[in-house]
C-alpha cells in the first residue's frame, strides 16, 4: 500500500479488495438488484422514525412524564450523537470484522434500535404486570420510556453513517449516486408506509384487540419491517474485510519503512495512505516518535483529537457542513412541530383544555390531519428522489442543491402566513423535496469530493511524486451526519423558548422558512461544486 506496503516486515493493513475480486480496477458495477437490497435499511429505518413521530408524544403522556423532562428526552440523544458519532465513524474505518467493516456496527446499531422501540412502546405495559405500587409504578414506567426514546434516537441517528460508508466502500463512482438515489427513495416509501400505519384506528379492529393497543400493534409491525430491512440490506453487497497483510504473507524480521511525522497524525483525524480508495489503518496510526497509547491507539481517538480533526477539516468540507446543519435545522424545526401546528393554528383547538372538551377534539383532528400531511411528504420524497437523476443531468448538484432548500423555504414560508387545511397539505409536498435533497446531495458531494482526491493522488504517483494523505469515508460521513445531531439539539433547546416568547407556534414555521433561506443562499456562494 502507498510506496511502503513491498517493504517486508511494515505492519501494513490493507483491504482484501486490493487482492481479491477487484483488483487494482476498482469496485465492480452493482446490478439494481443489489443496490435496491441495500436501500431496505434506510426502508426500515424511516419506517420506525415515522411510528415514532406519530406515537412517542402519546407514549410520553400516558405514562405521565412531566412537561420539565421533555427537554431532557430530546436533548440527550443528539447531545450524545453529536459528540460520539464521528469516533463511531472513524472506529468502523479500522474495523477488522471477518465480514467486513461497516456491517458489524449496522448490525449492532439496529438491535439498540429494535431494543429502544420496544422499551418506549411496551414498557408501562410490562412495569403494570411487574410493579403494583401506583408511585413505583410511575416512576419505573417514565424512567423505562425515556430510555427507550433515547436509546431509539441514539442508534437510528448513528446508523445512518455507517450505511453511506457501507455504499461508498464497495460502489463505483456511477453505483454511488445510483445507490444513494434509491436509498432516499426508499427513505420516503419507509416514511409514508410508517405515517399511514400510525393514521389506522387499530383499537377497533381485530389485530389491535388481539395484541392488546394501539402501541403494541406498532411495535409489532415496526420489529417486522426493521428485522426484515437490516437482513436484506447486510446480505446486499459482499463487503471486503480488512486484514493483517504481515500475518498473511510477509516476513517479520526486516527494516521499517520510514515513519511519517506525528505533527501530521491527527490531520482530519489521520494520514492515512491510499491506494485506489481503500485505506490504510496502519499507516495512519504510526508516527515518527513513541506515541502515547491513551492518545492515539489503533482504531481510537481521544475527544482532544477528534475535535482538532474537525477543525482542520478542508474549507469545502466544512462548509457542506454548515450547510447541512442549516438545512436539517430548518427541515427538523417544522417537522416536529408540524402536527401541532396543525392541531392549534390551521384547526384553532387547544391541547391543554380538558380531554372530553371540543377544543381538544378539535386540535386531536388537526394533528391526524397533519400525520397525513406528512405521509404526503414522504411520497413527494420519494417521487422526487425518482426524477433527481433526470434533474441533475440538465442543473447539476448545485442546482438541485439550491433548489431544495428554495422550495421549502417558499413553502413553509406560505404556510406560516396563510395557514389554510387545503394549501397547507399541498404546501407539504415541499418537504419532501428538502428531505430528498439532504439525503441525497451532501452525499453526492462526499463521494465527489473523494472522488477528485483519489484522482490527484494518481496523478502524483504518476508523476513519482509524495503521496498525499486521505481520510476515511467512514469519518466524513459520519462528520456530515452529526451535523443532524446538532441541528436537533439546536432546534430542542431554542424553538420552545421561542414559541413561549411569541404566543404561538407560527414563530416555528416562519423560523424554519427564515433558515431555509439563508441556508439556500450559502450553498449558492460557499458550497464547492466538483465539475
Amino acid at each position: 500500500m502507498g510506496g511502503n506496503s513491498g517493504q517486508p516486515g511494515t505492519h501494513t493493513y490493507m483491504s482484501l479488495a486490493e487482492d481479491g475480486p477487484f483488483g487494482s480496477v476498482g469496485p465492480p458495477r452493482r446490478p439494481t438488484g443489489r443496490l435496491i437490497m441495500h436501500s431496505m435499511a434506510m426502508f426500515g429505518r424511516e419506517f420506525c422514525y415515522a411510528v415514532e413521530a406519530a406515537y412517542v408524544t402519546p407514549v410520553l403522556l400516558s405514562v405521565g412524564l412531566p412537561r420539565g423532562l421533555y427537554s431532557v428526552v430530546w436533548l440527550l440523544s443528539p447531545v450524545l450523537g453529536f459528540l460520539l458519532q464521528p469516533v463511531v465513524g472513524l472506529a468502523s474505518d479500522y474495523c477488522r470484522a471477518g465480514w467486513g467493516r461497516r456491517r458489524p456496527y449496522i448490525l449492532t446499531l439496529g438491535v439498540m434500535m429494535l431494543l429502544g422501540m420496544a422499551l418506549y412502546l411496551n414498557g408501562d405495559t410490562v412495569i403494570s404486570v411487574l410493579i403494583a405500587d401506583p408511585k413505583k409504578k410511575l416512576v419505573w414506567a417514565i424512567t423505562i420510556t425515556m430510555i427507550g426514546v433515547v436509546l431509539f434516537d441514539f442508534a437510528a441517528d448513528f446508523i445512518d453513517g455507517p450505511i453511506k460508508a457501507y455504499l461508498f466502500d464497495v460502489c463505483s463512482h456511477q453505483d454511488k449516486e445510483k445507490g444513494l438515489h434509491y436509498h432516499a427513495l426508499f427513505t420516503g416509501f419507509g416514511g409514508a408506509l410508517g405515517y399511514l400505519l400510525g393514521a389506522i384506528d387499530w383499537a377497533h379492529l381485530k389485530l389491535g384487540r388481539m395484541l392488546g393497543t394501539e402501541f403494541q400493534v406498532m411495535f409489532f409491525f415496526s420489529a417486522l419491517v426493521l428485522i426484515l430491512c437490516v437482513t436484506i440490506h447486510l446480505c446486499s453487497i459482499p463487503e471486503a474485510p480488512l486484514r493483517d497483510a504481515t500475518k498473511a504473507n510477509l516476513p517479520q524480521q526486516a527494516p521499517q519503512a520510514p515513519p511519517l511525522s506525528s505533527d501530521r497524525t491527527h490531520e482530519y483525524g489521520s494520514i492515512e495512505k491510499v491506494k485506489n480508495g481503500y485505506v490504510n489503518p496502519e499507516l495512519a496510526m504510526r508516527g515518527g516518535k513513541k506515541q502515547n497509547p491513551t492518545e492515539q491507539t489503533q482504531g481510537t481517538m481521544t475527544m482532544r483529537s477528534l475535535l482538532r480533526a474537525l477543525m482542520s477539516m478542508p474549507p469545502h468540507y466544512r462548509c457542506l457542513c454548515i450547510s447541512h446543519l442549516m438545512g436539517w435545522t430548518a427541515f427538523l424545526a417544522n417537522m416536529l412541530f408540524f402536527t401541532d401546528f396543525m392541531g392549534q393554528i390551521v384547526y384553532h383547538g387547544n391541547p391543554y383544555s380538558p380531554h372530553n372538551s371540543t377544543e381538544f377534539h378539535i386540535y386531536e383532528r388537526g394533528v391526524e390531519v397533519g400525520c397525513w400531511g406528512l405521509c404526503i411528504n414522504a411520497i413527494s420524497s420519494s417521487l422526487y428522489s425518482y426524477f433527481q437523476k433526470a434533474l441533475v443531468a440538465y442543473i447539476g448538484l448545485k442546482g438541485l442543491y439550491f433548489m431544495g432548500y428554495l422550495l421549502f423555504g417558499l413553502g413553509t414560508g406560505f404556510i406560516g402566513l396563510f395557514p389554510n387545511i387545503y394549501s397547507t397539505l399541498g404546501l407539504c409536498a415541499s418537504f419532501g423535496v428538502m428531505s430528498s435533497t439532504l439525503y441525497t446531495v451532501p452525499y453526492n458531494l462526499i463521494a465527489e469530493y473523494h472522488r477528485e482526491e483519489q484522482e490527484e493522488q494518481k496523478r502524483q504517483a504518476q508523476a513519482g511524486g509524495p503521496e498525499s494523505s486521505g481520510r476515511g469515508q467512514g469519518l466524513d460521513c459520519a462528520t456530515l451526519t452529526c451535523m443532524v445531531q446538532l441541528a436537533q439539539i439546536l432546534v430542542g433547546g431554542g424553538l420552545g423558548l421561542l414559541v413561549v416568547m411569541a404566543g404561538s407556534v407560527v414563530v416555528v414555521v416562519m423560523t424554519a422558512s427564515l433558515v431555509a433561506l439563508i441556508g439556500c443562499c450559502f450553498v449558492a456562494i460557499f458550497v464547492r461544486y466538483v465539475d
